[in-house]
């Protein structure tokens, strides 16, 4: 029989839930004792805090929706909120984390949009009188609300944040020293350049970065300071080692520093706000990844992070997705094109003299993605193909200088202009002598470049004359230290009516069968040294090649398309359907003819003696012949009326888009700062390895792979080399390090200089 609910309850009248506990469910308990809450989980503590701790319980309500434990309307209930509550709180878990359940939504109230870590960084650079404009760049703001701070605050300079940890040697690590302290209202000075570009600022000059942390393995408090805005940049701290995997490519610190492209970053970007990973450690990091080749951030997931951490004085190296966060940081500047600028500034300051001759050519990135691009020609495939063109600008060694990317792949003859301009820019008023191929062979933008201060040096295109064999003498010569000897003739080639006076030097094959014609307007240099001039235009063809399969040049960076113009003209595409109708057309015309003629030529004469005889029996083909021609005669006029060329919104229906430049760009520069960086290191030691022209980068490359023990003393950083695998490579090697070492190179945002040395050969 049944047992009636008012006798079960008597039954049971001692057992229930006590009066500080809420049940959620038939599993679950929230017990609140002493000011401590628990959530009980069939007996078990799940979730325990502090009454008033709103993060936590936020995270016990959380944790029991997403385990399936409970119910959103039981939780709800239990903790005395609204089941919306209980889906916002899951919401922001999963966009944000833990952080993200500590602070209601929305911005908070009474806060200025800009970081209050920015506002001595606003005022120190509204006192060296910045403009508004870039101030806002630089904070990464809108200018109307760097205005609305500057208003705000007075113009007046705020107080310096001063703070102090209760931490034992802060300041006494080698490695780094902490900012001194300013008194209240005093400006930070900013860092004065040196004289010399291509020197980094002395340490007296150099402000180096905050660190709270004593350990290099662990960095937490430098995290927690970047976390909460008070830090912009971790400092290297660097923990000895025996045989580091991959320290060799602390090498190529000296290169890089001299190339000023943190100098150079630091002026155009200033910083990338407050973060663990700042713009200096994003620099170093890229430009160390590019040597180790590891050609982009998605390749970081095959190595360790703690591994490449030590290399950068971190416990960890940023990872893909941050890595891509900078760089995408670093894009929105929108500030490559000057990056590039300034550092090719630097670069030409270096060099000197030695720019006399620019080698320029373009450099195809085929395009094998969902969008619709412009097509141009692919020469190594021999295909035209959606891509996007770049032109570089590379010196006389072939190392690079800089690059533009063209739009809508425009050719050579259209960018040559652009380009000079900024060369001219770069170089000044000497006069230079550009080299290219014949892409850019135009006699009438011949006459525009001389007029402007450049020599031309490139191949004749077209059709000409053959030079008699007679008129080639054997030249030899010594040049950049390379025996060369050529079969050539020289003679003066005339243009535009005469009106364009040029000089042609042809080389003679070997076989004495093809010749190779070359144009210059420098009349002042040997035969002998226009035509080695002209084909040292390889080594720009081998640093393609050679950027493409170390560097990974065509890869692509950024999935992103931005718009195009749409008025950007195109060749009509009606018209280019009405030609292949017309060739077609034509193509009847001549076969109908060709059967007429056929007929006539094995005419019987005995049957039709007269031409009107042959007209009435083949009357068929000579009607089809009349309509023939008035087909085509029809179709010509058709197209006389359209014109050549259509903006392009008109010709397409598709949206009209070209991929994002800037990503790519600064990878580009980078890339290119990397190259340049084992360049000068091939340089040095061509002294020291008679072999250095064929493995001289080669041997650079093993000896930035391999491993290198590291120790740090107060003022020294010394990298020691593992020996490479043959005694005089070993010997270039240490000949290597000794001049680096001279160098007296600090590694960025330290006080440690440099020293290089290599272990000793076991005899």
């Amino acid at each position: 029989m049944a047992k009636s609910p008012a006798r079960s309850s008597e039954m049971f009248a001692g057992v229930g839930a006590p009066r500080d506990c809420t049940v959620i469910n038939e599993r679950c308990l929230l017990r609140t004792e002493d000011g401590w809450r628990v959530v009980l989980l069939s007996g078990l503590a799940l979730a325990q805090y502090e009454v008033g701790d709103a993060c936590s319980e936020a995270h016990a309500m959380v944790s029991l929706v997403d385990q399936g434990l409970a119910e959103q309307r039981e939780v709800a209930r239990a903790f005395g909120c609204a089941t919306r509550t209980v889906r916002r709180r899951q919401r922001r878990f999963a966009e944000g984390g833990l952080p993200a359940l500590g602070r209601n939504a929305g911005y908070p109230r009474g806060r200025p949009r800009v970081p209050e870590t920015r506002v001595s960084l606003v005022n120190r650079l509204k006192a060296e009188g910045t403009p508004t404009r870039d101030i806002a760049r630089r904070v990464g703001v809108d200018e109307k609300a760097i205005r609305k701070l500057l208003r705000r605050l007075g113009w007046k300079a705020p107080e310096v944040l001063q703070f102090e940890l209760p931490l034992p040697g802060v300041g006494a690590d080698p490695n780094v020293s902490a900012r001194p302290a300013s008194a209240p209202g005093t400006p930070v000075s900013a860092p004065v350049p040196t004289a010399d570009p291509n020197v980094s600022a002395a340490l007296a000059e150099e402000e180096l970065p905050f660190t709270g942390d004593t350990n290099p393995a662990d960095r937490s408090v430098d995290r927690l300071l970047a976390c909460i805005g008070l830090l912009d940049d971790a400092a290297p701290l660097f923990q000895p080692g025996e045989r580091i995997p991959r320290a060799g490519v602390l090498l190529a610190l000296p290169a890089l520093v001299k190339s000023g492209v943190f100098d150079v970053a630091r002026d155009i970007y200033g910083t990338i706000g407050p973060a663990f990973y700042g713009l200096r450690t994003t620099l170093v990091a890229t430009l160390l990844m590019a040597l180790l080749r590891i050609k982009r951030p998605e390749a970081l997931k095959e190595h360790s992070p703690a591994d490449l951490g030590r290399l950068l004085g971190l416990d960890r190296a940023p990872e893909v997705k941050t890595l891509r966060r900078k760089l995408t940081r670093l894009a929105s500047f929108g500030q490559a094109t000057a990056f590039g600028r300034m550092l090719a500034s630097r670069r030409v300051a270096s060099l000197g003299e030695a720019m006399g001759f620019l080698y320029l050519d373009g450099h195809v990135r085929v395009y094998h993605g969902k969008h619709a691009l412009p097509k141009t020609h692919v020469a190594r495939m021999r295909l035209a193909m959606p891509a996007t063109s770049d032109y570089w600008v590379n010196d006389g060694k072939g190392d690079p200088l800089f690059v533009i990317t063209a739009p809508a792949n425009a050719g050579m003859v259209k960018m040559l202009p652009i380009v000079l301009g900024e060369v001219r820019g770069l170089i000044g008023d000497r006069r230079l002598t550009i080299v290219f191929d014949r892409g850019g062979w135009s006699p009438k933008l011949f006459v525009s470049l001389l007029a402007k201060g450049f020599d031309v040096l490139t191949y004749r295109k077209g059709r000409f004359g053959r030079v008699p064999t007679r008129d080639f003498a054997r030249h030899r010569a010594v040049l950049d230290g390379q025996p060369v000897e050529y079969l050539l003739a020289d003679k003066k080639v005339r243009f535009l009516d005469g009106r364009l006076t040029l000089r042609q030097v042809t080389r003679l094959a070997d076989d004495d069968k093809h010749q190779t014609p070359i144009i210059t307007s420098r009349f002042d240099l040997p035969a002998v040294e226009v035509a080695f001039r002209m084909f040292s235009r390889w080594k720009q063809e081998n640093f393609f090649k050679y950027l493409r399969e170390e560097y990974a040049l065509d890869a692509l960076v950024d999935y992103r398309v931005e718009p195009d113009d749409p008025m950007r003209e195109v060749p009509n595409p009606r018209r280019r359907a009405l030609d292949d109708t017309l060739r077609d057309a034509r193509a009847d015309l001549a076969r109908l003819r060709a059967e007429y003629g056929g007929a006539a030529f094995s005419n019987p004469e005995r049957l039709r003696r007269t031409m009107r005889g042959f007209k009435n029996a083949t009357s068929k083909v000579g009607d089809a012949i009349w309509l023939a021609i008035h087909r085509v005669r029809e179709l010509e006029e058709r197209r006389a009326l359209m014109p050549l060329r259509v903006p392009v919104g008109q010709a397409i229906d598709e949206p009209i888009v070209k991929l994002s430049t800037e990503r790519k760009h600064l990878t580009n520069l980078f890339k290119m700062v990397a190259f340049q960086a084992e360049g000068d290191l091939v340089h040095l030691i061509a002294p020291h390895y008679s072999r250095v022209a064929d493995e001289g980068r080669t041997l650079i490359q093993s000896a930035i792979n391999g491993a290198a023990s590291i120790a740090v003393t107060d003022t020294e950083l010394r990298v020691t080399l593992a020996p490479l695998s043959s005694p005089h490579r070993t010997r270039a090697l240490r000949a290597l390090c000794h001049d680096l070492t001279r160098a007296e190179t600090r590694f960025p945002g330290t006080k440690l200089t440099l020293r290089y040395a290599v272990e000793a050969t076991p005899q």
